[in-house]
């Protein structure tokens, strides 16, 4: 009952979530994949609790997510789970462990880093979407060659074929989402 009250109040806000235009890109505007419009407590308690329900945390030794927007899922999980967690960064620190990731997504490039993730590592990845999959292909790809063991990945709003792209190239790898959503008629529709 709490995972579907927890399920609807998510899809719920992803509903009237706003649409906009980058480019040739739809891009939907949501507190947790923005940080804007203000993100309301009870949507990210949800996504939380969702994911604390899902995992199997016996098997998960650190959580990563690339920033901005994981921080606030790594720092509520982390807190509720009691896991450390560490933030896949946009820029160097020129740290010895450091790894680059080029990373590409539907509307830019960029470059991702990788600090203090330890070989062997069994990891729960997450990210706030998955749309092409440009950012956790690059990002999955560098800590696979570091070592590290991905035990989950989880995005929580998938949009586009980016998840299926890659487990159809990465059969092994256990990518999910909470949501699936399509922008159709410049509108958030919740897929079931």
């Amino acid at each position: 009952m709490a995972n579907e009250n927890s399920k609807r109040v998510l899809e719920d806000s992803l509903r009237d979530a706003g649409v906009i235009w980058k480019s040739e890109y739809p891009y939907f505007v949501h507190p947790l994949s923005d940080g804007i419009p203000r993100m309301e407590p009870q949507v990210l308690r949800a996504v939380r609790d969702l994911i604390v329900d899902s995992v199997q945390w016996d098997r998960v030794d650190l959580m990563v997510g690339p920033e901005a927007m994981a921080l606030p899922l790594l720092a509520v999980l982390g807190e509720a789970v009691n896991k450390p967690w560490v933030v896949i960064r946009k820029r160097p620190y020129g740290l010895a462990s450091e790894t680059e990731a080029q990373a590409s997504t539907g509307y830019s490039e960029s470059a991702l880093y990788i600090n203090d993730v330890m070989p062997g590592e069994r990891l729960l990845v997450i990210d706030d979407v998955i749309s092409t999959g440009g950012t956790l292909e690059s990002l999955l790809t560098a800590l696979t060659e570091r070592g590290s063991v991905l035990e989950d990945v989880v995005a929580v709003i998938e949009k586009g074929d980016g998840r299926e792209r890659l487990h159809r190239r990465y059969p092994g790898w256990p990518l999910r989402s909470l949501v699936r959503i399509e922008i159709i008629d410049g509108r958030v529709q919740v897929c079931s």
